[in-house]
């Protein structure tokens, strides 16, 4: 029996407050006004008193109107028809195609237990050799993608997407512009990837709460999906745009802020999202890569700070290339070690050079000689950024680590590298 309540105490911004007993978190609400009807989510409980942030702000809403309580939290529709579909961040169309509404599953739900999960295996090759051959992508793994505004982090995104060796992605955008998501869906569509991808996306114009519920409809389906077997690429972009979000609702409520006013609670939000991610036993994988803008380049923000406890590691994106010094896949040796036995000698072998080399172009800039070694350090390091860190490049792993022989055989010789014997007798170029 629906709970309703026919007379609302307070109007805040777009948080509503009513009496009413028996109700839960997240819970949401149907507010009746002479506009019509919209929906609201419980954000905050204090013993009889409810607060509800409204879905479409409280224009038009008045003390008067009728809240009433739904028996349960925010639901999506699941089953098959869910790909090639775009979705705002209430699970409404919005590619006009008709509302899926059968076979609805609950989102934010309980990460899965850890004695359920099987140790990460298998690579996910992207075919950009800064992700494949320096810091593979392991599935199952959640992965933030650290970078200011004005990086090309949409179109990295966007070409992981095309070439991820997975079955379906699930891209969750929150708080974008509306040439963001246009590109979004454009590339994909373009690519052949758009029959095998969701989109979940909350734009700037939409409203706040839209966007703290984008990642959970995404790891709410892409979970049924995995459960049913399928290798499944959560792509969110951006949970700095979340975490304002949640940041925004806190102030709103007069919480007590922590960190530069985010709530003290960011850290278990962030947590409860990315703990998502899963290799079931016997079926398929959740892995996650998420955007996370770092305001003025500030590492220490609490966003990317507490991000980084949480996973395990992190991609550099500046100057518009994947950063190899910083950047970090912990669970990479779990599958360098099955991909080619040179894997792991290229990439030591090659980030020690290319460290000499930014050694060397810092004693140029100071106006020391060069010498014979530190020309060709030199020109190892533009063959390097042309061939590998150059995000345009698009080869597979196999030829990544070839085209790694060559650049270094184009500047050095055997002996001058670290690599062992048996390696240089097999692959070096001859």
């Amino acid at each position: 029996m629906k709970k309703i309540c026919t007379r609302i105490l307070s109007i805040v911004g777009n948080v509503l407050a009513v009496r009413a007993e028996g109700v839960a978190y997240q819970e949401l609400a149907e507010v009746s006004t002479s506009m019509g009807r919209s929906l609201a989510q419980v954000i905050r409980l204090d013993k009889d008193l409810v607060y509800l942030q409204a879905f479409q702000g409280s224009k038009g809403v008045s003390t008067g109107d009728e809240v009433s309580f739904l028996g349960h939290p925010m639901r999506v529709g699941f089953s098959s028809n869910l790909l090639g579909r775009i979705f705002d961040g209430s699970g409404e169309p919005r590619d006009g195609g008709p509302p899926l509404k059968d076979h609805l599953i609950e989102i934010a739900g309980p990460a899965v237990n850890p004695a359920k999960r099987i140790i990460p295996r298998h690579m996910i090759r992207t075919n950009i050799p800064m992700i494949d051959v320096f810091n593979s992508l392991v599935e199952s793994q959640k992965l933030p993608i650290f970078s200011v505004f004005g990086e090309p982090y949409d179109e990295l995104l966007a070409r992981i997407a095309l070439q991820a060796e997975v079955d379906i992605i699930i891209l969750g955008g929150i708080g974008l512009k509306y040439d963001q998501y246009t590109y979004f869906r454009n590339t994909l569509e373009e690519g052949g990837a758009l029959g095998r991808s969701i989109f979940f996306v909350h734009t700037a114009s939409d409203p706040i709460v839209e966007g703290l519920m984008v990642p959970d409809m995404a790891l709410a389906v892409a979970e049924k999906f995995a459960l049913g077997g399928k290798r499944v690429l959560v792509l969110l972009t951006d949970m700095t745009s979340f975490a304002d979000a949640l940041k925004e609702i806190a102030i709103t409520m007069e919480q007590v802020p922590s960190n530069r006013g985010y709530p003290g609670s960011l850290y278990s939000e962030l947590a409860s999202r990315y703990e998502k991610a899963v290799d079931f036993e016997g079926a398929g994988s959740i892995t996650i890569l998420a955007v996370t803008t770092m305001p003025g380049d500030d590492i220490t923000h609490p966003v990317p700070d507490n991000t980084g406890y949480i996973t395990e590691g992190q991609f550099y994106l500046r100057n518009g290339w994947i950063e190899p010094f910083g950047s970090l896949s912990r669970l990479k040796q779990l599958v360098n070690k099955d991909t080619r036995e040179d894997h792991r000698g290229i990439m030591d072998g090659m980030l020690q050079l290319y460290a000499q080399n930014k050694e060397t172009q810092e004693k140029k800039a100071m106006g020391f000689k060069m010498t014979e070694w530190d020309k060709r350090l030199l020109k190892y390091g533009k063959l390097f950024e042309q061939n590998m860190m150059d995000l345009k490049v698009n080869i597979p792993l196999e030829k990544a680590l070839d085209n790694g022989w060559k650049i270094m055989a184009q500047c050095f010789r055997p002996e001058e590298t670290s690599f062992r014997k048996e390696l240089v007798e097999k692959f070096w170029p001859k």
